[in-house]
């Protein structure tokens, strides 16, 4: 079973040509309840949570957890990129006793088609492969999501199968790990 423990979280930031993945901040609070509250966004999530309700139970610094990168474009939040522990009881695994990580994203919808969600993910996925070497990373999105999909693909993701869940078709694909060369 992979962890991001105290060896490997918090990283440093991580920048790329456009964007910093860092740690939660107070400051992003706001951005998680804009990120939380579209409808856009909530497409394939189950739906855009009320914003009264969100402004209630999103704590002063969210999202301050392993895994959870906040992606900030001229220091402004745009997005969140994950790594967490798929859960061994849904649908989909790897591994016979389940427990590989999944990544997951969301992005605000004033940043789709920049390509910031697949320069994003790749950083976090190149962070993952050093901080734990040899550990694949899985992914499972809405066969119906179209820029989901091509995202996978572009990210190395192949497809392991694809299963009923949240009541519609569900794709999910697996990243190897690149074999490292001394």
């Amino acid at each position: 079973m992979t962890v991001l423990g105290p060896d490997t979280w918090p990283p440093a930031p991580i920048a790329t040509e456009r964007l910093v993945l860092r740690a939660s901040e107070a400051r992003d609070r706001a951005g998680f309840v804009e990120l939380f509250a579209s409808p856009e966004v909530g497409t394939y999530i189950g739906g855009a949570r009320p914003r009264d309700e969100l402004e209630r139970a999103v704590p002063e610094v969210p999202g301050r957890r392993p895994g959870a990168f906040v992606v900030t474009l001229d220091d402004g939040m745009i997005g969140l990129v994950t790594l967490d522990p798929r859960g061994a009881d849904r649908r989909g695994h790897v591994r016979p006793e389940g427990g590989e990580t999944e990544l997951g994203y969301l992005f605000l919808p004033a940043a789709w088609g920049h390509g910031y969600a697949a320069e994003a993910c790749a950083a976090a996925l190149d962070w993952f492969a050093d901080a734990l070497p040899g550990e694949p990373v899985v992914l499972s999105t809405q066969s119906a999501n179209d820029r989901a999909m091509r995202l996978a693909a572009k990210l190395g993701f192949t497809e392991v199968e694809r299963f009923e869940e949240f009541g519609a078709e569900q794709w999910f694909g697996v990243r190897n790990p690149v074999p490292r060369t001394v």
